[in-house]
């Protein structure tokens, strides 16, 4: 397992029948994660007394409860800042255990001795955008909703990338992708985190299961003739790293000397000692 543990501003402390028990900086927050199948003793003190806590609906939907949490507030990662926002069905704004995958394609990129050109999709609040650029890559960054585009431009100028050389789309990225296979681009490294499911801007619908090797086939036409890295990461449980390890190989790896691994990435638990399961990634390098 690829574990994310160079944190100082996130800790998770503990995990239990159903939930998790972090600390976001200062600020204690319990989430429901689909994940923590175990039930163990809470014996930390702020599982009682956390600064808010997300309970799901019978209804549908959740909302946060005994909220003591400002509206907003930032955390670190090394050189990376980001904003935190709770919002609706539990997310924050940033998904702590990538930062394994940060810590590894940003050593590739510094050790590249070139220019490299860096294409994420599906890219959130650009957690990746800023490692790839912090670490010195152009980056074109690629999300469907407007909010969270506007939100990787804010954490870009708070990790001093304000003025660096990232380009933000909103567009849905196959049709980006399609775009750019005719226009000519071409991309020396693809991230991409697609979603469990969704439906696209005119209702089509998304279902990673029955889209992913298409989609994966697609994204491989923009690599260029001398790629660093792909890298595949994925939330759905039924979705095995060694299934995504297999298309990535066919799609990506094959005839362009790639290399793969594929593994959970995971978060420390303090009050076990226990790795929690947070994903799958796939790691592609390509030979010179």
């Amino acid at each position: 397992m690829w574990i994310a543990d160079n944190w100082k501003d996130y800790r998770l402390l503990d995990a239990s029948d159903g939930e998790r028990l972090e600390l976001w900086g200062k600020y204690s927050l319990i989430r429901p994660d689909p994940q923590v199948i175990w039930r163990n003793e809470r014996r930390h003190s702020l599982w009682k007394h956390a600064d808010a806590g997300y309970r799901r609906s019978r209804s549908g939907g959740g909302a946060w409860s005994e909220n003591k949490l400002p509206e907003r507030w930032t955390v670190s990662y090394g050189p990376l800042r980001f904003v935190i926002k709770p919002m609706g069905f539990k997310h924050t704004g940033l998904f702590p255990e990538q930062a394994t995958n940060w810590d590894w394609f940003s050593a590739l990129i510094r050790e590249a001795g070139r220019p490299i050109k860096v294409l994420n999709l599906f890219a959130y609040t650009g957690g990746a955008t800023v490692a790839a650029a912090k670490a010195g890559a152009s980056v074109c960054h690629v999300d469907a909703a407007k909010g969270m585009v506007a939100a990787a431009k804010e954490n870009a100028a708070l990790s001093g990338l304000a003025d660096a050389p990232i380009r933000y789309i909103v567009d849905d990225c196959r049709k980006f992708m399609e775009r750019e296979l005719r226009r000519g681009n071409r991309y020396d490294a693809i991230i991409m985190d697609p979603p469990s499911y969704g439906r696209g801007p005119t209702g089509e619908v998304w279902k990673i299961e029955e889209s992913i090797d298409e989609f994966v086939a697609l994204s491989a036409k923009l690599l260029s003739d001398d790629p660093l890295f792909f890298l595949l990461n994925s939330y759905t449980t039924g979705l095995s790293a060694s299934a995504m390890r297999y298309i990535t190989e066919l799609r990506v790896a094959k005839g362009r000397g790639g290399v793969c691994e594929a593994d959970e990435i995971g978060l420390p638990v303090e009050q076990t000692g226990g790795v929690l399961p947070a994903g799958s990634s796939v790691r592609c390098t390509f030979c010179k």
